[in-house]
């Protein structure tokens, strides 16, 4: 799944559009829940080398957030890295070179919004 295809979907699925917020990284860009406002996805363009990948360039990510029971077995799978610029406990990258199936990925998007959704109120008494 590529870039453009994350975002058609998640605009078709979740009316969402992706927001460019660095100026030194303008391909960059986040996915926001529309009703938390949290983050729930970001595609990055980042060097090889800083994903500890070997061969020089750059690979297209996608970070979204999972369950921390999951993340272990997933980073275990080709395509899987420990997150990138992200809480490693609750947040997996996900390479978009082709290795990792299109419902896959769609899934873990899901799944990442499901746990965008709650807003954590404060604990009251």
């Amino acid at each position: 799944m590529e870039k453009a295809a994350v975002f058609q979907w998640v605009n078709e699925r979740f009316g969402t559009q992706p927001e460019y917020l660095w100026e030194r990284s303008p391909g960059d860009a986040v996915l926001r829940n529309a009703n938390t406002g949290k983050w729930y996805a970001i595609v990055m363009k980042v060097k090889r080398d800083r994903l500890g990948l070997p061969g020089g360039g750059s690979a297209e990510i996608l970070n979204v957030k999972c369950d921390p029971l999951l993340i272990g077995s997933l980073r275990r799978e080709k395509g899987f890295l420990p997150a990138y610029h992200m809480n490693k406990e609750s947040w997996v990258t996900i390479l978009l070179d082709g290795g990792v199936p299109e419902e896959e990925i769609k899934n873990l998007i899901l799944l990442s919004y499901e746990l965008t959704s709650v807003k954590k109120g404060r604990k009251r008494g």
